[in-house]
């Protein structure tokens, strides 16, 4: 889960701004309340690179990111970790999925991923 933090006000954002360390703590206490803490591992990480997507969750080995994580999807999160299918199939949090071609910033002009910068 990304918990960087950029300093308040910068013009990117950060996920720490928004909220994500006592998100990181009550996603990693309710995972432990569920009984899954044998494993689920609910770790802190630096930039995820989604800024723009509000705080960011990354689900692996699903590959699945999520944007826009806040407190009221907790319990989803949880109970889509404790079942077997992938987490993008989870009806409240499929919503929430950051999609490919989301992965780049709409306010700067980036290089898609897979493509190379004409000269």
């Amino acid at each position: 889960m990304c918990t960087n933090r950029r300093p308040d006000g910068h013009p990117k954002g950060s996920c720490g701004e928004k909220g994500a360390e006592a998100l990181q703590r009550d996603i990693k206490s309710a995972v432990a309340q569920a009984g899954l803490h044998h494993t689920v591992r609910v770790c802190a990480r630096s930039c995820i690179d989604l800024c723009w997507k509000g705080i960011s969750v990354a689900v692996m080995p699903d590959k699945a990111f999520l944007g826009g994580t806040t407190p009221e999807d907790i319990p989803a999160l949880v109970e889509a970790l404790g079942k077997p299918e992938p987490i993008s199939e989870h009806a409240v949090l499929r919503e929430k999925l950051v999609k490919p071609e989301e992965f780049d910033d709409p306010a700067r002009d980036v290089v898609k991923l897979g493509t190379r910068r004409s000269e």
